[in-house]
């Protein structure tokens, strides 16, 4: 294949973030966009892309080598069907699905049509988090043993003009958490049980807007996760990281990964030791393990044209992307019984 040809399902905020991140991928063009809203007439005017109302027209007339599909949650699977059923591979945003059984209905259609799927989580495309991956695994911090994040940010009123975010398909845990815990799992390692407290006194949506969970993970770790879209704070990944140039960078740490040997804080990737005696009257240093910045969409579509010519295997495929949905609508579960929730192995 020469340069591949990829549509654009959706043309909301994380659909621009595609269509900018495609403008510096050698190799990759968005040929077409589908969004029957009015103002998308507008965002692919700015873009010199073809416009349709319809992603089936789209697919019809443009027959795309790839997908990427951002549409509201609730059709992600539905969309993602059309393009299986035609035999053309997809990005799907996260999440995979807003159900279990729906993320099931296209992992099986994927399996028997052989059509790649590559979910959104776009973190594990980042330098620093495949960095931090790599200091978890050569041992670099010894036993992993807690590990916390902060995910506190305030979102403007005028982002809830969007119905379906202040409806039970969206809120922060299914928008913004997954990304936490998407995040645990690949670097961390596997999520074993779920406890959680949700809250939406703040802003009395249908749908929550802070969250305290637990996890327990697969190799004994402890890990917390504070969440909030209310919160005035600079301690979260998106604001901290500067992964969007639309957002305030304040460089505030939020990740904290602490094992037996050292700790790491993200997203600065600074690993915490002891250069000699250890214990807790003892100096300990720190020492920058920072790597050149990246942009991580421009990544993500770099490995999903590979993937499209079967170089590469998605790094996270359908099945992967469904149990980080199943670890995230654990938390809603959790948090509505009271009880710790076990996830299935």
């Amino acid at each position: 294949m020469g340069t591949i040809r990829l549509a654009l399902i959706g043309a909301g905020g994380i659909g621009r973030a595609h269509l900018h991140a495609a403008a510096e991928t050698p190799g990759v063009s968005i040929c077409a966009i589908a969004d029957p809203n009015p103002a998308a007439r507008a965002i692919a005017d700015a873009f010199g892309k073809k416009l349709y109302p319809d992603h089936r027209a789209l697919l019809d007339a443009e027959q795309p080598d790839g997908v990427i599909i951002a549409t509201p949650n609730a059709l992600h699977v539905p969309v993602a069907l059309d393009c299986v059923s035609r035999g053309v591979p997809v990005l799907v945003e996260k999440p995979v699905a807003d159900t279990m059984e729906a993320a099931r209905l296209l992992l099986d259609a994927a399996r028997k049509a052989g059509v790649p799927v590559l979910v959104g989580h776009h973190r594990r495309h980042n330098r620093i988090i495949r960095r931090a991956r790599r200091l978890v695994q050569e041992g670099a911090l010894g036993r992993l043993v807690a590990v916390s994040a902060l995910a506190l940010f305030l979102k403007p009123d005028g982002y809830f003009d969007v119905a379906w975010r202040k409806s039970a398909a969206g809120g922060p845990v299914l928008i913004n958490l997954i990304h936490e815990i998407d995040m645990l799992r690949f670097v961390c390692g596997e999520i074993v049980s779920v406890g959680a407290a949700t809250s939406n006194e703040v802003r009395r949506f249908a749908v929550e807007d802070t969250a305290s969970i637990i996890l327990r993970l697969e190799n004994g770790a402890l890990a917390t996760v504070i969440l909030s879209d209310t919160a005035a704070s600079p301690w979260s990944w998106d604001v901290a990281s500067g992964e969007s140039s639309t957002l305030y960078k304040t460089n505030a740490d939020s990740h904290f990964l602490c094992g037996t040997e050292g700790s790491l804080t993200l997203p600065s990737l600074t690993l915490w030791r002891y250069p000699g005696a250890r214990g807790w009257g003892q100096p300990i240093l720190a020492e920058s393990m920072a790597v050149a910045p990246g942009n991580p969409y421009a990544e993500q579509l770099r490995h999903f044209a590979a993937v499209i010519r079967r170089e590469e295997a998605p790094l996270t495929s359908a099945d992967d992307g469904s149990r980080t949905l199943a670890a995230t609508l654990a938390v809603k579960r959790a948090a509505g019984s009271g009880e710790i929730v076990t996830l299935a192995g």
